[in-house]
């Protein structure tokens, strides 16, 4: 199993940038289908990203295309979520989510994202 820690929220000023990173421990993270969600206060889980584990591919939520990139460093087994141009409407709790084949689902901790305006 793997196991996945989320760290990089902050505080930061609109139009300004973060990077969250999610460390994946136990198994390899390229291995699993790996996405990011985020929860704002009084409201749904919203998915932001998922990358496909066969091919790498990458889709984004519309609420965040053109402004957040995920990428990958095999070598420190970490998946990076690069936050630029980022709005009020950004702040929530962000979670990384690992996927295997057989559709188990594996959690990190959250981590508080807050864009003051």
């Amino acid at each position: 199993d793997v196991q996945l820690q989320a760290s990089g929220g902050g505080l930061v000023q609109a139009g300004g940038s973060l990077r969250l990173s999610c460390v994946a421990s136990g198994s390899q993270i390229d291995d699993y289908a790996i996405a990011w969600f985020r929860r704002a206060p009084g409201r749904e889980r919203e998915a932001i990203s998922c990358t496909s584990a066969s091919d790498g591919t990458t889709f984004y939520g519309e609420s965040v295309k053109g402004r957040f990139t995920v990428y990958s460093d095999k070598a420190k087994n970490t998946v990076y979520l690069q936050m630029n141009s980022l709005e009020p409407e950004d702040t929530a709790v962000y979670y990384c989510n690992a996927r295997d084949t057989t559709g188990i689902n594996y959690w990190g901790q959250g981590t508080q994202v807050t864009v003051s305006s």
